[in-house]
């Protein structure tokens, strides 16, 4: 028997690799003799969170969204009720391969800034460990193939039940420390993620012309960011850009929208700013305060990007432009645009 005798697990996942690893640490708890218990954070209240049995060891995994867990699992852990039991961060982060060779993610603020919030509450941390499982982001590189995911479960399923064990038998395990510079060095981009980037990617997804409008996206999505309009479905700004609709759509009809991100960068950096400079004149802005400059600036390229994307969200109604969009995403191409789902434990 172990230090602990119960464990707690909560974990937020997209495509199922946080899920995953929530269940190897169980495995390994379970063969331990300790009583483990796992809890997605999508089906829960995250405002009203139920109080863990004191003394036991509380895990949480997420994935790395922008160097940073998502603002839905940071939400959840600003959430939860004081303590003073031991907590195991863990993350799960965009793994890759080269030959034999595992290449790490960025873990970023993830860990860093929620240690902080669970100190405040009054938890010990006891361990951060990074997990490098199959990166699921097709939108920014091509799809891993089916050797590459097998091998990156299995080498990653060794590694979790190795710090596992190792936390469950009361010794502290904090490996992700060994990448602090690299993470630190992140943080700016971590930062602007989390107030801006995520907002520009929810408006990255589309619905093409081969959706049937089963409702798999909308009912399947873990932070009800989907809804249905003008009969398609449409991606709001609460999107976590978790890949948990592309990758689970049974038509493959979800893609990323490179053509119309690449055309809405050209008309705000050649147009729209410049436009913005001269009604507003920014100049004044900049001198009195770069933070109104920002503010000013930002607002309004968000308002652009709002009505930019509802208005190529009505115009998918014709084929023409439905073709055009498609034609223009890279996950739409069979060398590209693999989707992925993480493999049963």
């Amino acid at each position: 028997m172990g230090l602990y005798k119960t464990l707690v697990i909560y974990y937020f996942s997209g495509t199922g690799n946080s899920r995953n690893v929530a269940s190897w640490v169980s495995d390994v708890a379970s063969q331990s003799g300790i009583a483990a218990k796992i809890i997605n954070i999508a089906n829960v209240d995250r405002r009203n969170i139920e109080t863990p049995p004191s003394g036991s060891l509380i895990v949480f995994v997420s994935p790395i969204h922008g160097f940073n867990y998502p603002p839905v699992m940071l939400s959840f852990i600003t959430h939860f009720p004081r303590g003073n039991n031991h907590v195991l961060l863990m993350n799960t982060r965009a793994g890759m391969l080269i030959g034999k060779f595992i290449t790490p993610g960025l873990t970023g603020l993830a860990f860093y800034l929620s240690a902080f919030i669970l100190r405040i509450k009054g938890y010990s941390i006891r361990g951060m460990v990074p997990v490098d499982l199959p990166s699921n982001w097709i939108s920014i590189h091509p799809g891993l193939n089916d050797r590459t995911i097998k091998y990156l479960h299995q080498k990653n399923k060794e590694r979790v039940a190795r710090h596992a064990e190792k936390v469950l038998a009361g010794q502290k395990d904090f490996i992700a420390l060994r990448e602090i510079i690299q993470d630190i060095a992140v943080a700016p981009i971590s930062l602007g993620y989390f107030l801006i980037g995520r907002f520009f990617l929810a408006k990255t997804f589309y619905a093409s012309g081969d959706c049937d409008n089963c409702g798999a996206c909308i009912n399947n999505c873990p932070v009800k960011a989907i809804i249905l309009k003008n009969d398609r479905p449409y991606w709001t700004f609460k999107c976590e850009s978790c890949m948990r609709c592309m990758s689970n759509c049974p038509k493959r009809a979800i893609e990323t929208a490179h053509g119309f991100v690449i055309a809405f960068l050209l008309v705000e950096s050649l147009v729209l700013v410049p436009l913005i400079y001269k009604c507003f004149d920014m100049a004044f802005f900049t001198s009195q305060s770069m933070i109104l400059d920002y503010v000013v600036r930002y607002s309004i390229l968000f308002l652009f990007l709002a009505l930019s994307y509802r208005f190529i969200h009505y115009c998918m109604r014709f084929h023409c432009v439905e073709r055009c969009m498609v034609y223009t995403s890279l996950t739409w191409y069979k060398w590209w645009g693999r989707r992925y789902k993480a493999l049963k434990k």
